[in-house]
C-alpha cells in the first residue's frame, strides 16, 4: 500500500499549508468502462476510438494506427453510457498498466471496454493534477505492490476505486500543481518537437548530400561546388589502426589517461558516464602509439559497429578500446566529413554485413580496410562536415535541455506528491 503516514508534500507552493486528505479514487471519480465495441464495427474514419495501444503510444510520444467508429454507433452507445468529457481520464487496465490519458475537450470520442478504465471527473478535481498523480512515484509504487506478485495482470475497476490518493484540501493548490506540470510538459514537448525536427532535417540531408548508389553527384549540392564525385579507399584517405583489443581492468584508475570504450561513442560525439575510466600512465606509455590526436575519427568495432566520433581537445591523448581509429591525411579528407559518412546508414549497413560474431557484431580491421568513401574536393567536404557539426550541436543542446527538464519533472513528482 501507499505510505500515507506523512501527509504533507516535501515541496509545495508557499501560500499553502496543512496536511493533505487521505482518499480513495472512488471518492473523487466515478470509475467505469465503456460499452463493448466489436472489431468488425471499427471504421476508417468517423469518431476516434481509443484503445490501450493509443493511450500508451501518446504517453510515449509515438505514432499509432488510429481506429474509428461511426457517428451513428457513437450516438447509440453514449445514449447508454454517457460521453467522455473534458477532464475525464482514461487509464490502461491491461498490458502496460496504469498509463493515463487526459481528455482535454468534449469532442466526440469513444474508448475500448475493460482494457481502458474510464474515470469520470464528477467532482471537478483539476484534470491535470489527476493525470500527473498517475505518473507520480506514490501511484507507481502502489501499482507495483498489487501487480508484482501472484497472477494479477490487470488493474480493475474495483482496484481503481480503492486506490489510495492524498489530495490537498484546497482545490486551488490542486489546480496550481496541475498547471505547473502542464507548463512543464508543454516545455518538454516543445523541445522534443524541435529535437525531432532537427533529426528529420539531418536524415534528409544525409540522403541528399551524398551520391546515391550508382550516381556520381549528390541530389543536393553545397552552393559553389560542381563536378563528379569519386570513391576512395579508406586507407588512401587516412592512417588506420586499432585500439586496445583486450580489457586491462588491472590498469584502470580514477585518474590518468582517459579510456574511450565503444559505449562512450555516440553519433558524431563522445558521451561519457559520470565516472569515466582512466588508465595507469605507465600502461598508457607502453601503448603511446595508440594515443589519440585531435581530428582522429574513432569508430566502434564491437557492439554498435560503425558509430563514429571526431576527437577534440577533450579527448586528446586518450586511448580507445574496441575501436578502429582513422587519422585523416591533412588536405585530403576532412575529419568531420569522414565522421559524418561513417555514421550514415550506408556505412553502418556495410559494417553490419561484413561483421562477424555470435550475437555481438565485430567489425574487423581487415574488413574496414575494404571500405570505400564517397570523395569530393576538401573544401566541399569541410562545408558538409561543418553543416552536420552545427546540426549535431543543436541536437545535443535540445537533448541536454530535455534531460534537464525531465530531471526537474521527476524531482518534482517525487517531492510534490505524497
Amino acid at each position: 500500500m501507499m505510505n500515507q503516514e506523512n501527509k504533507v508534500p516535501a515541496i509545495r507552493f508557499e501560500e499553502f499549508s496543512g496536511e493533505w486528505s487521505s482518499k480513495e479514487l472512488g471518492q473523487l471519480l466515478e470509475i467505469t468502462s465503456a460499452a463493448r465495441v466489436h472489431k468488425n464495427e471499427w471504421t476508417d474514419s468517423g469518431v476516434p476510438f481509443f484503445r490501450t495501444s493509443d493511450v500508451v503510444s501518446i504517453y510515449k510520444g509515438q505514432e499509432n494506427k488510429k481506429a474509428y467508429i461511426s457517428l451513428e454507433l457513437y450516438k447509440e452507445l453514449t445514449a447508454r453510457t454517457g460521453s467522455l468529457k473534458k477532464d475525464d481520464l482514461l487509464i490502461t487496465g491491461g498490458g502496460s498498466i496504469g498509463i493515463p490519458y487526459l481528455i482535454t475537450n468534449s469532442d466526440p470520442m469513444y474508448s475500448k471496454d475493460a482494457d481502458l478504465l474510464w474515470l469520470k471527473n464528477t467532482t471537478g478535481t483539476n484534470g491535470y493534477f489527476l493525470f500527473t498523480f498517475f505518473t507520480s512515484p506514490p501511484f507507481r509504487k502502489y501499482i507495483s505492490s498489487i501487480t508484482h506478485i501472484g497472477t494479477i495482470s490487470h488493474y480493475t475497476i474495483e482496484q481503481a476505486k480503492t486506490t489510495p490518493i492524498l489530495v490537498s484540501k484546497e482545490s486551488k493548490e490542486q489546480t496550481k500543481i496541475g498547471n505547473y506540470f502542464q507548463q512543464l510538459d508543454t516545455l518538454i514537448a516543445q523541445h522534443q518537437k524541435k529535437h525531432d525536427k532537427l533529426l528529420n532535417i539531418k536524415k534528409a540531408l544525409l540522403e541528399k548530400l551524398f551520391p546515391k548508389q550508382g550516381a556520381t553527384e549528390p541530389e543536393l549540392r553545397i552552393k559553389g561546388f560542381s563536378g563528379e564525385w569519386e570513391e576512395r579507399n579508406i586507407t588512401k584517405l587516412s592512417k588506420v589502426f586499432i585500439g586496445l583489443v583486450t580489457t586491462m581492468t588491472k590498469s584502470y584508475r580514477s585518474k590518468g589517461v582517459l579510456l574511450i570504450r565503444n559505449s562512450d561513442i555516440k553519433n558524431n560525439r563522445f558521451e561519457f558516464s559520470d565516472a569515466p575510466i582512466y588508465l595507469d600512465e605507465s600502461f598508457a606509455d607502453e601503448n603511446a602509439g595508440r594515443q589519440l590526436k585531435v581530428g582522429d575519427v574513432v569508430t566502434v568495432h564491437t557492439g554498435d559497429v560503425g558509430t563514429s566520433a571526431v576527437v577534440t581537445k577533450n579527448e586528446e591523448n586518450a586511448i580507445g578500446f574496441a575501436t578502429i581509429v582513422s587519422r585523416p591525411e591533412k588536405g585530403i579528407v576532412d575529419p568531420n566529413y569522414l565522421s559524418v559518412f561513417l555514421n550514415t546508414d550506408t556505412h553502418k549497413c556495410f559494417a553490419m554485413n561484413v561483421s562477424t560474431g555470435d550475437g555481438r557484431a565485430n567489425y574487423n580491421l581487415k574488413d574496414f580496410y575494404k571500405l570505400n568513401v564517397p570523395y569530393t574536393v576538401i573544401n566541399e567536404q569541410a562545408k558538409i562536415g561543418n553543416l552536420f557539426k552545427q546540426l549535431d550541436t543543436l541536437i545535443t543542446q535540445h537533448q541536454a535541455q530535455l534531460k534537464k527538464l525531465n530531471n526537474i519533472k521527476q524531482a518534482c513528482l517525487e517531492k510534490m506528491f505524497v
